[in-house]
């Protein structure tokens, strides 16, 4: 038995630290946190100093029964966790647990896995910092107090099995309110003028822009008609050196939004890839506010632009973090070995490594060097001037190998970007006029935020820390107050009017306005609780109060504040407006009564259900009323129904005709329309419209689907329940509990038995993804569509 036993939190860890070390070490995995809140009565004593109580989770027994095995056996016990709050509060767990003594134990800190730096750690252990282990309980207790409270209130004021969370909650406002922003927008339009140049018999064109915008077309095409005759002529030149700096290192923060940019990762996707970069020694810990680089490290990126590109490339910087409570780790995020330009392994973490990479080593080379031209164009006829503006890069410096993308709110898309070098031109150089148009635009909100966005917007707000990015927008997801979408945008038409060869010819054409690309939009639930949290809860909701709390979690870190009092002044009058809350307000369903049906005189309403939003056809007045529901169509919010498209969904189901002697009807269910047919359903894809589809697009849905169920089955082995599949993401392996993927590569259809069950046991291994128990299925809009429609009375409801 080895004399000392090192714990880490993942396999993945432990694995590549135990190569490090020599036969007297033991490298074990916690598999993260070993015990939590108990779940019965805020898992705190509220009245004995918020005192926590803790359980060891249930799935954790066995790996805690090991550990406590190994560490009574072994001389010294290693807490190797990552160095951030959440990491010491992990090791501290494991003492706690394991029943560990003070002199038993060695705290030992590290943000990267490499042989030197864990011989490092070994050689400076530490105790547990008790202070960074209190910030991370007053923020857990201070979450589950919150979430416990509130949670209850959601569900006696608003719907069932709603829950609320202290960061996640102000998150989702951010969204409600950008979105509310949009939709108030009232887009006014202008017309942009742009101007192209024949230089050198038509052989170079030179672009050019006027700076004023106009308001009205009348007033762009008299500008275009002073121009019919007028000469054109180079009136002034300007050029001036400019000099670009690099971006610092990334820090969680940064990583995450420009992983977004550039690579349209998710932000918890790019937490795992860079998890499993740092595990496998690639890169420093991910979990970081701090933009400094070590001296070793600056040392060696020196080197490595020295070897790559020159000394002249070279050019040693060291940022300053803008943070004031940047606590997470000592370091950005970098390259474990800068010689290492690209990795093997998975595509995904190649992209991920190449990007944090270049990104590091950019940040110490040389400023780019550039010459700006700013041409002045004259016109005869009026007093008004074009301008021609380009670029010419004199020395790439740290452009030779990275450039850091801008959000959508940063781009400036609305103006023409002329960049580029600019042909030779002289001052009173006469130009050739090609053509000139007047283009109408539009004014724009400010735009949905993606993933990205988001998290940048709360790191300026001072709300969570780089542990809380990812989870929090994983959940406000997970809990159906936010969808990650696409929309495809809708045509509007504009006018242009062409200035060319003397004569101004006016057209009106059309573009594609208000397609988003992996956006975030507030679903109704998300918008009708945050108006409740919102009107209710003022504290909790307000950004200032959610960034004060961050500091004051800060300031517990530090040891400059006791975490009890901290949740003392916080929990007392929060639990005080809980109380009032309950008893006072009225319970919300976000309710809009449209108008009334001309059919039958009833009321026509929008409203949130049980099950989601839907429209009501009532008579409130008329005692033992039944109203009649019909769940709202995809993609439409309560905001957006008007009295006639209420009305249509009360004319569903809608008959298409017979198909094979049975009658083919269309209608719309909880999870999306479909069409019904022969007692089977078949969802409509997105973007068919169900009051809008034909017969002949109906059976070709019926047949495409019966098309692909027969196509489902690859292999199917008798006597056993193993099965290769073709699923939504490709073939797959399942016994019908246990999923496993066909490594790349290997064909499917000549799959064996035996190795089918080889990949099914190295996938439960691994950690499997269970398949879900019948009932909790994602299943099918149509099938969900269905049960939904035998729940609801109106869309049997036959109008006359």
């Amino acid at each position: 038995m080895a004399k000392n036993l090192v714990i880490v939190e993942s396999p993945a860890k432990a694995k590549t630290i135990e190569g490090f070390l020599g036969s007297e070490f033991m490298v074990k995995s916690s598999y993260g946190h070993v015990r939590d809140l108990v779940k019965n009565n805020h898992g705190v004593e509220i009245e004995n100093d918020f005192r926590p109580l803790y359980e060891v989770s249930e799935d954790k027994v066995q790996v805690v029964n090991e550990l406590k095995k190994l560490a009574q056996a072994s001389d010294w016990v290693w807490l190797a966790s990552d160095e951030d709050r959440e990491g010491e509060a992990i090791s501290w767990h494991l003492k706690e647990v394991l029943g560990l003594s003070d002199s038993k134990i060695k705290r030992i800190v590290f943000n990267e896995i490499t042989k030197p730096a864990i011989l490092r750690a070994i050689e400076n252990p530490r105790s547990i910092n008790i202070d960074l282990v209190n910030a991370q309980q007053a923020r857990r207790v201070l979450d589950r107090l919150v979430g416990f409270e509130i949670s209850p209130v959601l569900w006696r004021k608003v719907k069932p099995s709603l829950s609320a969370g202290r960061v996640q909650s102000v998150a989702v406002r951010l969204i409600v309110e950008r979105e509310r922003e949009i939709r108030q927008h009232q887009s006014e339009s202008f017309f942009r003028i742009n101007a192209r140049f024949d230089l050198e018999n038509g052989k170079t064109i030179l672009k050019a822009e006027l700076p004023k915008r106009f308001a009205t077309e009348s007033e762009a095409q008299a500008f275009l008609e002073k121009c019919i005759n007028a000469s054109f002529s180079i009136k002034n030149l300007e050029t001036r050196p400019l000099k670009k700096s690099p971006a610092p290192p990334f820090t969680t923060s940064t990583l995450q939004q420009e992983a977004g940019r550039k690579l349209r990762f998710s932000v918890s996707r790019t937490m795992r890839i860079a998890q499993s970069l740092y595990e496998s020694g690639k890169i420093t810990y991910m979990r970081t506010d701090s933009v400094n680089l070590s001296e070793t490290a600056l040392q060696a990126a020196k080197a490595e632009i020295t070897k790559s590109y020159g000394p002249e490339f070279s050019q040693t910087r060291q940022f300053k973090t803008k943070s004031a409570g940047a606590q997470e780790a000592h370091e950005a995020i970098r390259p474990t070995y800068f010689e290492n330009h690209r990795i093997s392994g998975e595509r995904d973490e190649q992209l991920l490594y190449e990007l944090i990479w270049k990104r590091a080593i950019a940040s110490q080379m040389a400023e780019a060097k550039i010459e700006k031209t700013v041409a002045t164009i004259g016109i005869s006829t009026t007093s008004e001037t074009l301008t021609a503006e380009g670029e010419m890069i004199l020395f790439e410096g740290f452009l030779k190998v990275y450039l850091e993308d801008k959000d959508e709110d940063e781009s400036g898309s609305d103006e023409q970007n002329n960049s580029g070098m600019l042909p030779p031109l002289t001052i009173g150089q006469p130009l050739d006029l090609k053509d000139m148009t007047a283009r109408q635009s539009f004014t724009r909100p400010a735009p949905r935020y993606t993933e990205s966005s988001l998290v940048k917007k709360l790191e300026e707000l001072g709300i969570g820390r780089p542990s809380t990015y990812a989870p929090t927008i994983s959940t406000i997801q997970n809990r159906g107050y936010i969808a990650r979408e696409d929309r495809e945008g809708t045509a509007r038409p504009y006018q242009e009017l062409k200035l060319e060869k003397g004569q101004i010819h006016g057209k009106t054409l059309t573009e594609n306005t208000g397609a988003e690309k992996a956006k975030l939009f507030p679903t109704d639930i998300g918008m009708l609780v945050t108006d409740f949290l919102t009107r209710h809860f003022q504290t909790i909701m307000d950004y200032g109060f959610t960034a004060q709390v961050e500091r004051e979690f800060d300031e517990i870190a530090h040891g400059k504040r006791a975490w009890a009092e901290m949740l003392g002044s916080f929990y007392r009058p929060f639990h005080q407006t809980v109380a009032e809350t309950i008893e006072t307000s009225e319970r919300v369903t976000g309710e809009r009564i449209l108008g009334v049906d001309p059919e039958s005189g009833k009321q026509v309403s929008v409203r949130m259900g049980r099950f989601g939003a839907m429209a009501v056809l009532s008579q409130p007045d008329v005692e033992g009323d039944k109203p009649q529901y019909s769940s709202l169509p995809v993609g439409k919010k309560l905001e957006d129904i008007d009295l006639e498209l209420a009305l249509s969904l009360f004319r569903l189901p809608r008959s298409l005709g017979l198909f094979e002697e049975k009658d083919m009807q269309v209608n719309n269910g909880r999870f999306g329309p479909y069409v019904k047919h022969d007692g089977k359903y078949v969802s409509l894809p997105k973007g068919v419209d169900l009051f809008a589809i034909t017969a002949e697009e109906a059976i070709k849905l019926i047949e495409d689907k019966r098309t692909a169920e027969a196509n489902r089955t690859i292999l199917k082995f008798e006597g056993s329940d193993v099965q290769v599949l073709n699923g939504r993401f490709g073939p797959y392996i399942t016994n019908g509990n246990v999923n496993a993927k066909i490594p790349k590569g290997q064909d499917p259809a000549s799959l064996t038995l035996p190795e089918c069950m080889e990949l099914i046991a190295a996938a439960e291994a691994a950690g499997p993804k269970k398949k879900p128990t019948r009932g909790k299925t994602a299943a099918p809009a149509a099938t969900k569509a269905a049960k939904s429609t035998k729940r609801s009375t109106s869309t049997k409801a036959k109008r006359s």
